[in-house]
Formats: structure tokens, C-alpha cells, sequence
């Protein structure tokens, strides 16, 4: 049977990071299937294979992220229920997610299958690769059931505090899709649409494996046939939690999507040079992220043991770790983006390209290590409402409309549109330390009034 991991008690700091690098890599592993589908088309095919892959990936990625941060629902409510003693509950919590994930795997697969070439026309995809992004947008939401479920995996995994199962079932999973890129990609020469059948039957493969893993192990909670149905309670919180986050990062990563279009709409080295500069953007994003996601898990246990003192301190603990790492990144992606570049491109006008845009990320390695830890924080506590407030207000008054501003500016720069994001995240930190300020002290008098009531 599996086991809850229980953050609420011993030290913080060697938990957090054994619990957060099982998830860097797996988080590592999960954005290899964008990358290396990239990677295989730059190597055997030619720019506008590069912007086909680079445009539909951007475009699944924001539909992937929307499911991601509703799952953060299960996990935190797992978390919680975990945290108060309540395993029962935990498992009518899993029931009430399948049923939510399931209508909207459906509802996903139906539109943007339907709707691939009115959005690669959204996106302002260059003529020379349109057929090529409908065709990889139209296979991916095809199997749009595996990468819902596979995030719902996930997210009761998390919930659970177990970060290594997803690590392994994605690990041979990112194997398969290596080997059907390379098949469907450099044998068949089948370019994006190739790419897109290998990403999918990665997902599948990865599903099948989890649910194995779950048959075998158990679960550390009741669940059955009878769990799997809509708890009106459960899953109004469930959406409550996780509805705020999945509205966030699908606004913050459709204003991503807009710069994408401003890229696409200046040509096609500009609009391969910013999709090679996006995916490598991905990685370097990945160690905030992870640490997000677990102090998002610690969190919600503290948080539903009543110890806020303790996760105040999770907090701090995540943004001093992720610091230190920023620094690293900024130093190797502000000066040697070139060379990063040139792994997922031969084009030399590419690759340019793509390291001006890069330097822009670079500064932003700093602050998003401040930024994601605090935002982890939040949704661990259940504010999901302000994290959705505060990601909004960093996208559509900061990002948009000052990437809209510098690519207007002649000679247009790629790195002063990139700057947008540094900017946009900047203004975002102001607004988390506004709120955790608040927050602290609504926590401190939680915490005097348990005491008080203890005693």
C-alpha cells in the first residue's frame, strides 16, 4: 500500500528538497516531450518545421498548464484532508476529480480538434508552416484523454506526498517518445505531425504505467467504484482551489502566446528563433517550478494541521534554495544562451535569434525563483483566488501590452520584448509580499487563537 508522507512534523529543509527533485525531474522528463520533438525537427527538417512544432506546442503547452493548475485542486484538498486526519474524505476527493477531468478531456478533444486551423490562424502561424501547426495541434488533442489523466495522476501522487512514482512512470515514458521521434520524425520523415504522435503515445504509455503502479501498490486511502462520482461538497472545492490556478497560468501562458504571435508575425527565423527560445525557457523555468509545487504539497498539510509557523518557514526555506539555483541559470543563460540555442537549431540566424530573446529570461531566472516559491505558498494555504488576481494583473498590465510596446520600437529587438516577462514578474513579487504581509498576520492570530483554545 502507499504511503502518505507527512510534512507536518521533523525538520523542513532535506524533506523539501527530496521531495522537490524527484519533481525538478519529472517536471525535467515532462518538458523533454515538447523539447525533443523540437530537437528531432531542427535536426531533420527545416525552419518552418522548427515554427510548426514551436507554435503548436506553445499552443498545447497553454491548454496542458490550464489542466495542471486545476489538478492543484486534488493536491491541495488531498493535502489538506490528509493533514486533519480525514483519509476517507481523500478518497471521495480523487472520485469527484475523475469525474471533473472527465468532461473535460472530452470537452478539450471535441473543440480544438474541430478548431486546429481557426487557432493556428489565431496564431498567426507563418504560411510556410500553417499546415504543418494545424496537423500538430489537431493529433495532440486528439489524445488530449492522456494528458488529462496523466495530470490527475499526478496531482493525487503530490497530494500524497509521493514525487517519485510520476518520476519514474514519466522517465520511461520521455524514452518512448525519443524513439517514436526519431521513427516517425527522421525514418518517415514525417515531420510535425510525426512529432505529435510521438508526444501522445508517450502520454499513453505513461497513464497505463501509473495505473499499473496503482493496481499493484494500493492506495493509503478507501476508494473504490462508489468514490467515482460527483461529491457535490468535494468537488465545488476541488474547482474552488484549483479553477483560480488553471484561470491563471492559462491567461499568464496565452499572453506568452501572444508574444509568440508578435514573433510569428515578424517572420520566420523571428518566429523559430523565439519557439527554440521558449522551449529552452522551459527548462530553465523548471527549478522555481518544482520548488512551487512543493511547498504548494508541504504547505497544505501544515496548513490543514493548523501550523502556520511552520509553513512560513517552508516558504522561506523554498525561495532561499530556488535563489541560489537562479543565479546559476541567469549566469549560463544570459551569456551562453548561444550555445543552449544551438543544440535545438543548426540555423545560425536561428540560434541568434533565439539567445537575444533568451538574455530577457535570464534576469527573470532571479526574480521567478522569489516569485513561484511565494505563489506555492499561496496555493498551498488555499488562496488561490489572489494567485489567479495577481498572475492576471502581471500579464495583461505588464507583459502584453510592454512586449506590444518594445516590438513596435524600429530597429525591433527581441530582447527588449523579452523584457516584458522580467517586468511583468517584478510587479508580481510586489504584489505577493503585499499579501503574505497580510496574511502573516491573519496566520499568527489562527495560530494565538489555537493555542489559546488548546490550553
Amino acid at each position: 500500500m502507499s504511503k502518505v508522507s507527512n510534512f507536518t512534523e521533523g525538520k523542513i529543509f532535506s524533506p523539501l528538497l527530496k521531495f522537490a527533485i524527484p519533481i525538478l525531474m519529472a517536471l525535467f522528463l515532462q518538458t523533454m516531450y515538447g523539447a525533443v520533438d523540437l530537437l528531432i525537427v531542427g535536426q531533420f527538417g527545416h525552419a518552418a518545421d522548427v515554427s510548426a512544432v514551436s507554435t503548436g506546442s506553445q499552443v498545447m503547452m497553454t491548454i496542458t498548464v490550464m489542466i495542471t493548475g486545476l489538478t492543484m485542486g486534488l493536491t491541495i484538498l488531498i493535502g489538506q484532508k490528509l493533514g486533519e486526519g480525514k483519509s476517507k474524505e481523500a478518497g471521495d476527493v480523487v472520485g469527484s476529480g475523475i469525474c471533473i477531468f472527465a468532461v473535460m478531456a472530452a470537452i478539450i478533444t471535441v473543440l480544438v480538434v474541430s478548431f486546429a486551423s481557426p487557432i493556428s490562424s489565431f496564431m498567426h502561424a507563418p504560411k510556410e508552416a500553417f499546415d504543418g501547426t494545424v496537423s500538430y495541434i489537431r493529433v495532440c488533442a486528439a489524445g488530449s484523454v492522456f494528458i488529462v489523466s496523466y495530470n490527475i495522476i499526478g496531482g493525487v501522487f503530490r497530494g500524497l506526498g509521493d514525487s517519485k512514482t510520476p518520476l519514474i512512470t514519466v522517465a520511461i515514458a520521455c524514452v518512448t517518445n525519443i524513439v517514436g521521434d526519431l521513427i516517425f520524425v527522421g525514418l518517415f520523415k514525417m515531420a510535425s505531425t510525426g512529432a505529435a504522435i510521438a508526444t501522445i503515445m508517450a502520454q499513453g504509455i505513461s497513464v497505463i504505467l501509473s495505473l499499473i503502479i496503482i493496481k499493484k501498490r494500493g492506495l493509503p486511502f478507501d476508494f473504490s467504484r462508489g468514490s467515482i462520482k460527483f461529491h457535490r461538497n468535494l468537488t465545488s472545492k476541488i474547482i474552488k482551489y484549483g479553477a483560480p490556478i488553471a484561470l491563471q497560468d492559462g491567461l499568464v501562458h496565452l499572453s506568452f502566446l501572444v508574444i509568440m504571435i508578435i514573433g510569428n508575425s515578424m517572420g520566420v527565423i523571428p518566429s523559430a528563433g523565439i519557439g527554440v527560445a521558449e522551449k529552452l525557457v522551459g527548462f530553465i523555468m523548471l527549478i522555481p517550478s518544482s520548488f512551487s509545487q512543493a511547498t504548494s504539497a508541504f504547505v497544505a498539510q501544515n496548513y490543514g494541521a493548523k501550523k502556520y509557523d511552520r509553513a512560513k518557514k517552508v516558504l522561506l526555506y523554498a525561495i532561499s534554495a530556488s535563489l541560489c539555483c537562479g543565479v546559476i541559470m541567469f549566469y549560463i543563460t544570459f551569456f551562453h544562451g548561444n550555445f543552449l540555442a544551438g543544440i535545438f537549431s543548426k540555423d545560425e540566424a536561428v540560434v541568434l535569434a533565439a539567445w537575444e530573446y533568451m538574455k530577457a529570461y535570464g534576469i527573470d531566472c532571479l526574480f521567478t525563483a522569489i516569485m513561484f516559491s511565494m505563489v506555492g505558498f499561496f496555493n498551498g494555504c488555499g488562496k488561490t483566488t489572489f494567485v489567479m488576481v495577481q498572475g492576471i494583473i502581471g500579464a495583461f498590465a505588464v507583459r502584453i501590452p510592454v512586449s506590444f510596446i518594445m516590438s513596435k520600437i524600429v530597429p525591433v529587438s527581441l530582447f527588449r520584448v523579452g523584457l516584458a516577462t522580467p517586468m511583468s514578474t517584478f510587479v508580481q513579487i510586489i504584489l505577493c509580499v503585499i499579501y503574505f504581509v497580510i496574511l502573516s498576520k491573519t496566520l499568527f492570530k489562527k495560530e494565538e487563537a489555537t493555542l489559546e483554545t488548546s490550553l
